[in-house]
């Protein structure tokens, strides 16, 4: 589980990348203490014990969810 924050959300350069198997993903919008977050949520494969169980969780606020969608736009060529 995380929340990604703009200070720790570098780019790096890899040399040797491999595309993943589809999984099952959810989404879901929240308010705490009057912040607004983004959260997907990936599930295990069918081949695991507890295929219903999130796997991994990752969380955006609205400044990060903002620098994620220019990043989008500029890779993607979507602007």
């Amino acid at each position: 589980m995380a929340l990604i924050q703009p200070e720790q959300f570098n780019k790096i350069e890899k040399y040797r990348n491999t595309v993943h198997k589809p999984t099952v993903a959810t989404f879901t919008v929240f308010e705490e203490s009057g912040q607004k977050y983004f959260q997907i949520d990936t599930y295990g494969t069918a081949e695991r014990a507890m295929p219903e169980k999130v796997s991994q969780s990752i969380q955006l606020d609205k400044s990060m969810a903002k620098i994620l969608l220019d990043i989008l736009k500029r890779e993607f060529s979507l602007g």
